[in-house]
């Protein structure tokens, strides 16, 4: 019997039981299920007639859920016979429990092998791949999975899916490439590999199998053995030092392998590029052990000696410094070892032969290695010394007895020069016209060749000219002269009448006044000389010397003497007169009247008034007598009159700073030397009334009770006078009183300055008072100074204090800062300053006073209307600390609102929901409506929503209802997440955000995807077995829930081999394959399928090939690595090496590609790397080439390899800058002359240094220099008007040569005579660098084209010319040109004269102020010099008077001629040194025309006879005698 239906979670009464008969019993008993009667009891009670069934317990349907929520039980009347009353109760079930799993945490395994696309999670509960897995990004799965019923009721679980790893990758190194480094000689690991360390790894990172290391292989082989590679670490080092020098390149390749220790054949391949870094172990090295040189001496600066190779085997060659030791030779050294002229003063053989010195090599890098190579350098001797005589003249004498042959006198000249060019020969140059003289060539000595005819009472004066000319190649000579003086017989006789001689005084005696001049010819003299006047005082000796024989004194003695002298032979006599006169000496110092001095001077004293007068007196005469006066001392306050010494006032006196000065002063007469002496002079300073008294004080003040007694001391008031006496003496007073009162208050000590008070005062009537006092000295006029003393009366404290107002009322902002001021209480008080002293009393935590009444909120204090709007205090104000009296006041503090609160968003649940669907703001969907709140007032608590980011689906409504207003598809996008604001209206504004999200409910709206078109998997017969999973079919569909439910099927296509999972998607093996005979492939269409309504599908294919034979699955190369190497300079196309890579299967094709240098190299079908253009080993030696093998399998597997090429080394001859070089010179142009550089480069790296230039078959005409390649003139004399062509050969250090073609004109039109030589005042090397802006300079102001033809240092001369060797002087050789014929010596040489203005301006742009310049004549052959002296002769044949004219003449025009000393003077036949010296065949005088002149010479030329009418005049020969 069905008793009804109630809902579950009733309690109370089920029903009532009638017609129970009095006396019966009823019993609850179970009715099929027992358990059923846990949720009833049965109310009854015997007798009774009725019974009442009623819950024990709230119904529950989910426990009667077996039962179909269905109660079961019966109610039993228990009598004599049973009978059951069967009953049914209907539970209706309501949604009062959620979902339960079964456990909280799902753990399962799942294998990474089968092809699926993502986890899905069924209707059922069921986890379902949706895209492969792969163990090497994730290891491990965990989701939490909700289960809803259809009334919203829920539970979650915990899935965790551990993903297991599968062994079907191979390892893999971390990089295809690694660059490591070593340095040579280095043994161990390698200190640093790049990028990382070396690692592999297996490919299977869940397996992980332990990986063993080994070296496939090292390229170049011969290192195979200096490596190793710890099997298990990857660790890989050296084992053999390798030694970089004497590797052909740096870098070895190393291929390195590493394999699974359970499958050695799957591996993973690197190749480490392994680079020996150069160490600085070997020294530099010279290419030769010792070097000798020999040079020419004077070579000029920058002339280049020789070149010393430096070698060094390290990387980069030789890099340091190259340094001469000792740094005093005069050579430098070039960076690339060019040894180079520094000082050519010092390359003087005649000074030094030799110099050795050496050079080192220190390299700049750590150890700084260095090496050192001896230099021997030999001098050449030039002709660069004239011979020099011992002696400027040489004198001879022959007597009546002389005899033909007679030894007269030796000239003797040296020449320090070396072989012939210091060979010396002797020659008369002229002066021996009569014939009576000869001179041996080799020795010098000058013999008597003839009597000579003597005149009595003559001199007969010869003067012969000797020239020494050395043997050098061009002769270099010099003049001097010797004077033959043969005497006749005469008497004794004084050459002058009268001679005048000087002494100065108090010489000691002895002290020769003069030589007297006389004759004595005679050769059997044996007269006299002697003083016959004054012989006392004065002597004179039998050569002429008149001396003194005592001191003689200018002061005290006569000043002059006549002194009468006699010379006799004993027969005749001649007198003579010496007029003595006797000079002052300064032998007498000045002398002061007295010393010391003293004098007074008042302070007041005007600057140039007079003090006082010091003379001094001195017994000398003239200047040694004359003084001058100065002063020593005085600090500049005085100064004294040099001549009359009188004492003057220069500086402004004061007494009181200084009141005396001690000074010296100094009198010095005008002799030389000077003598001086000196006196005492001190100056005392007299007082006068100058300085005002000063108070100590600038103004004195003092505080004084009002209640002060009278008498009272109140201040001592102290002034100061530094005056003297009454000067200084003061007296004090009061002349001024403020405020002015009948009676005095104040009075004043006249002598002590002490301050009293004389009135009683009373500070309500007068508060303060103003005295001036008054100090006075006691001098005529007095002087005053004056001072203010302010006198306070304090008073005394007896009035309260007052505030402006009983109460204060004020309102401030809640958001009032910490410390700000609120309010100012005013307090008065009657008293003296007023409250100043006073304070408050108050009692609160919020607000603070302070001592002037400013009210302000406490800095620790926050004010929060929101908890305290008012606040009340109570203020008290105290005039005083002490015996203070008050005031009270209220202050009423009131707090406004602020906007300081933000608006609070209420619980929102989390996350809402809408279903998908096509919204708009014509037909919104409502999803929740917010209520925020705000705890300020006003328009500080109205809150608004909106959203922060504009949201087009999304909007809220005034109400703040959240409404969804465009299409939502949840499949796009299943949540929304909304940042959501609310903003109150105050000011500032506050806003509050929070993020709400939105769900979106699922409609079936989306068909299966599956996760790839095609589905392709291949298996080996050998691996197959029955159920066998082959691949993992996977599809999606984007809807949820049932909806996207999927089953699998295969709709075309079928195969008895393959089976399909329909939930899971698993396609597997039917059997074992056994009947399986060759490589097949099943195709077949499989369907996904969802369980919507209407369900949607799709399809995809599905491949499974079934193989026999084990083959690779994926393209791979035969090598990770290869290594190839050619030659340089190839032409494009040229094979570099051949890679190969399989497929795996004859079904699939394999391309390659080169990813890297493909603009160099590429690959064709056949593996085949090829050149693009050719490749030079000088701009790159490696390449390091990717290859890419890829297969034709969809999709596609491919492969890479690392190729690398070496490009070697071959030697490239080296090659001019051009063909043909043309160049021009001057037939006159000398030996070394520069006519050309030419240059060759070196294609190979770093060889230009190395390059050797030389003609390529000897050449008389023109050489090269080996290092620079400058083509230079060895002679092109005769050549004029051909072209000369030479062959320039260059060679590389390992024997490639190039040549080239100079062709050389041989310009015409020039020869020596006209060359033009201008001397400049600038070094040679300076000269020679700008040689092109002189050329331009010169041309500009010429008008012509210049050429200049050498530039050389003009040094060389007879010995005193080479001390000057510092004076700087260069000739410059050069030719004018103009319409290519040469312009005339003479025509150059007059326009640079008129021009020289202008030159000078030129030339000063080019060699800056300072510079000067000169044109040098042409050089003087002897017939001009000879032409002179015959000239002379036939004037000296005139007369005996013409004689001495003549001579004179002589003398003065060899001055003007020539500037240069008297030896200089007679260098007759001599050309110019310095054009000698550079100049060949330009000059030369015929011997034909020497002998011709000397014959003139001797027709014309007469010789010298002194009379005794020439006794006046100066002779060489009668002086001597």
């Amino acid at each position: 019997m069905v008793v009804g239906a109630v809902d579950e979670g009733y309690s109370g009464d089920v029903e009532v039981v009638n017609g129970i008969t009095a006396g019966n019993r009823v019993k609850l008993v179970p009715y099929i299920f027992p358990n059923h009667l846990q949720f009833l009891e049965l109310s009854f009670t015997v007798g009774d007639t009725s019974a009442t069934v009623r819950t024990k317990k709230p119904l529950d349907a989910d426990v009667l859920a077996d039962t179909d929520s269905t109660l079961y039980y019966s109610v039993m009347c228990d009598g004599d016979i049973k009978y059951n009353n069967t009953r049914k109760l209907e539970i209706n079930d309501l949604n009062d429990n959620g979902p339960i799993f079964k456990q909280k945490v799902y753990n399962t395994n799942v294998s990474e092998a089968p092809a699926s696309d993502d986890f899905m999670v069924t209707s059922t509960g069921a986890f379902m791949l949706k895209r492969p897995l792969n163990y090497n990004l994730v290891q491990k799965y965990s989701f939490t999975v909700k289960a809803q019923d259809n009334g919203g009721l829920n539970d979650t679980a915990t899935v965790h899916i551990n993903v297991e790893d599968f062994d079907n990758l191979n390892p893999y190194f971390s990089h295809n490439l690694y660059q490591a480094f070593i340095p040579e000689n280095g043994v161990g690991p390698f200190r640093t590999i790049q990028p990382e360390a070396i690692k592999a790894q297996d490919g299977d990172t869940g397996i992980n199998i332990f990986l063993t290391y080994s070296i496939n292989a090292v390229f170049p082989d011969k290192y195979q053995r200096n490596f190793n590679i710890d099997s298990s670490s990857g660790v890989l080092s050296v084992e053999t030092a390798i030694d970089r020098e004497e590797m052909n390149s740096s870098m070895i390749s190393v291929s390195i392998k590493a394999a699974q220790t359970d499958d050695t054949l799957k591996t993973a391949a690197a190749v480490v590029s392994v680079t020996v870094e150069d160490v600085n172990d070997n020294a530099p090295e010279f290419d030769r052990s010792e070097y000798s040189v020999n040079l020419w001496e004077n070579s000029p600066v920058d002339t280049v000696v020789f070149k010393a190779i430096v070698t060094d085997l390290d990387q980069g060659g030789f890099v340091g410094t190259l340094q001469i030791l000792p740094e005093s030779v005069p050579f430098s050294i070039d960076s690339d070892g060019t040894v180079r002229v520094k000082n050519t003063t010092a390359l003087d053989r005649e000074t030094t032969e030799s110099i050795t010195f050496q050079i080192k090599a220190r390299e700049t890098n750590p150890p700084n290695s260095d090496v050192a190579v001896q230099v021997s350098i030999t001098l050449l001797d030039e002709n660069d010394n004239s011979p020099v005589f011992n002696s400027s003249k040489y004198e001879g004498k022959v007597f009546a007895n002389q005899t033909v042959g007679m030894f007269l006198v030796q000239v003797k000249a040296e020449d320090p020069d070396d072989g012939v060019n210091g060979q010396i020969k002797y020659y008369i140059n002229f002066g021996n016209n009569d014939g009576y003289f000869s001179i041996d060539e080799n020795t010098g000595v000058i013999l008597l060749e003839k009597t000579i005819p003597l005149v009595e009472n003559r001199i007969l004066e010869f003067p012969l000219y000797i020239t020494a000319t050395d043997g050098g190649t061009v002769p270099r000579s010099s003049s001097t002269q010797v004077i033959i003086c043969a005497p006749g017989d005469s008497k004794p006789q004084f050459l002058q009448n009268v001679f005048h001689g000087t002494v100065a005084e108090e010489q000691d005696p002895g002290v020769m006044i003069l030589r007297v001049d006389f004759l004595k010819i005679a050769a059997g003299f044996s007269g006299n000389l002697r003083v016959v006047t004054e012989a006392d005082k004065f002597a004179i000796s039998q050569t002429g010397e008149f001396t003194t024989k005592l001191k003689l004194d200018y002061d005290d003695a006569p000043q002059n003497y006549s002194v009468q002298i006699s010379i006799s032979d004993g027969i005749n006599s001649d007198t003579a007169v010496v007029e003595v006169q006797v000079t002052d000496v300064n032998d007498n110092s000045p002398v002061f009247a007295t010393s010391p001095v003293t004098a007074s001077v008042p302070e007041d004293a005007e600057v140039g008034s007079n003090v006082t007068v010091v003379p001094a007196t001195d017994k000398d005469s003239s200047f040694n007598k004359e003084i001058r006066y100065s002063l020593r001392e005085g600090e500049g306050k005085f100064s004294i009159n040099p001549v009359s010494g009188m004492v003057s006032v220069a500086g402004s006196l004061d007494r009181e700073s200084k009141a005396e000065y001690n000074l010296t002063v100094v009198a010095e007469d005008q002799g030389r030397p000077a003598r001086s002496s000196t006196a005492t002079l001190l100056l005392q300073v007299s007082d006068i009334n100058d300085n005002v008294p000063k108070f100590s004080e600038a103004e004195y003040e003092v505080e004084v009770l009002e209640t002060e007694s009278v008498g009272a001391s109140l201040l001592r008031l102290s002034a100061v006078d530094p005056d003297e006496d009454v000067n200084g003496k003061l007296t004090y007073s009061i002349f001024q009183q403020s405020p002015s009162e009948d009676l005095t208050v104040f009075e004043l000590d006249s002598s002590d300055g002490t301050l009293r008070l004389a009135q009683p005062l009373d500070y309500s009537e007068v508060k303060v008072y103003s005295l001036m006092v008054r100090a006075s000295d006691g001098g005529t006029p007095s002087l005053v100074g004056n001072v203010s003393v302010v006198v306070k009366v304090k008073d005394v404290n007896n009035n309260p204090p007052e505030f402006s107002k009983e109460s204060y009322d004020i309102a401030v902002s809640e958001n009032l800062a910490g410390g700000s001021s609120i309010l100012t209480l005013e307090v008065t008080d009657r008293d003296e300053g007023g409250f100043s002293s006073g304070y408050f009393l108050y009692t609160n935590d919020t607000f603070d006073i302070n001592k002037q009444g400013v009210v302000s909120l406490r800095k620790d204090v926050t004010l929060d209307r929101e908890t305290k709007d008012s606040y009340t205090l109570q203020v008290v104000a105290v005039d005083q600390v002490t015996d203070g009296l008050r005031a009270t006041a209220q202050l009423n503090i009131t707090v406004l609102d602020y906007n300081d609160n933000v608006p609070q968003f209420p619980d929102i649940p989390a996350p809402l929901h809408i279903p998908e669907g096509d919204y708009s703001e014509e037909t919104p969907g409502e999803v929740l409506t917010f209520r925020p709140t705000d705890a300020d007032l006003g328009p500080n608590g109205e809150v608004s929503l909106s959203l922060t980011i504009h949201n087009p689906l999304f909007r809220f409504r005034e109400d703040g209802t959240l409404l969804a207003v465009g299409a939502l598809d949840r499949e796009s996008r299943e949540t929304y997440d909304l940042v959501i604001k609310a903003s109150d209206k105050g000011s500032p504004q506050r806003e509050n955000i929070t993020i709400i999200r939105v769900n979106l409910m699922d409609i079936n709206d989306n068909r299966p995807e599956f996760s790839s078109s095609s589905y392709v998997s291949s298996i080996l017969l050998k691996d197959a077995e029955e159920d066998k999973l082959l691949l993992t079919l996977s599809a999606t569909d984007r809807d949820a829930g049932n909806n996207s439910l999927i089953t699998y099927s295969f709709v075309a296509g079928s195969s008895p081999y393959l089976a399909l999972n329909s939930e899971t998607g698993a396609v597997t093996l039917t059997s074992d394959l056994a009947d399986v005979t060759e490589d097949t492939t099943v195709i077949l269409t499989a369907m996904a399928k969802d369980h919507g309504r209407p369900p949607l599908n799709s399809t995809a294919r599905v491949v499974v090939n079934l193989r026999i034979v084990n083959l690779v699955e994926a393209v791979a190369f035969q090598s990770p690595s290869y290594n190839f190497s050619l030659s340089e300079n190839q032409p494009a196309g040229v094979e570099v090496g051949r890679v190969w890579a399989s497929s795996g299967s004859n079904v699939y094709n394999v391309t390659y590609t080169v990813k890297t240098h493909t603009d160099l190299f590429s690959i064709n079908a056949n593996g085949a790397i090829l050149t693009k253009t050719e490749l030079d080993k000088e701009q790159q030696e490696w390449y390091f080439l990717d290859v890419e093998a890829v297969d034709t399998r969809i999709p596609p597997t491919s492969a890479t390899a690392v190729v690398r090429v070496q490009v070697e080394d071959v030697n490239e001859a080296p090659q001019f800058t051009s063909e043909v070089y043309k160049a021009s010179v001057f037939s006159i142009a000398p030996y070394k002359t520069p006519v050309i550089h030419v240059s060759a480069s070196d294609p190979d790296t770093g060889d230009e240094r190395q390059l050797v230039y030389s003609p390529s078959a000897a050449s008389p005409y023109f050489d090269v220099e080996a290092s620079s390649g400058l083509v230079f003139v060895v002679s092109v004399e005769g050549l004029a008007g051909e072209t000369v062509g030479l062959d320039v050969k260059v060679t590389d250090h390992r024997g490639l040569h190039a040549t080239a073609k100079v062709e050389v004109e041989v310009q015409r039109g020039a020869s020596s005579s006209d060359v033009v030589v201008i001397s400049l005042n600038q070094p040679a090397n300076v000269v020679e660098k700008k040689v092109p802006e002189l050329e331009k300079s010169l041309g500009e102001v010429l008008g012509w084209t210049v050429s200049i033809i050498e530039v050389l240092s003009a040094n060389g001369g007879a010995t005193e010319s080479r001390m000057l060797r510092g004076a700087v002087k260069t000739l410059v050789r050069f030719i004018a040109v103009d319409d290519g014929e040469a312009v005339s010596y003479e025509e150059v040489t007059e326009k640079l004269q008129s021009e020289s203005a202008a030159l000078m301006a030129e030339l000063d742009q080019v060699f800056g102020e300072g510079f000067d310049f000169e044109v040098q004549q042409r050089p003087q052959s002897s017939d001009s010099n000879q032409a002179v002296v015959i000239s002379l002769g036939v004037l000296l044949g005139l007369s005996i008077l013409g004689l001495t004219v003549t001579v004179t003449l002589i003398i003065r025009f060899r001055r003007k001629d020539e500037d240069n000393s008297d030896k200089e003077s007679f260098d007759i036949g001599r050309s110019d040194e310095d054009y000698m010296n550079s100049l060949k065949n330009i000059s030369e005088i015929s011997e034909k025309d020497d002998k011709q002149q000397m014959t003139d010479k001797e027709t014309t030329e007469d010789r010298a006879v002194k009379t005794d009418a020439d006794r006046q005049s100066d002779n060489s020969c009668t002086s001597a005698l």
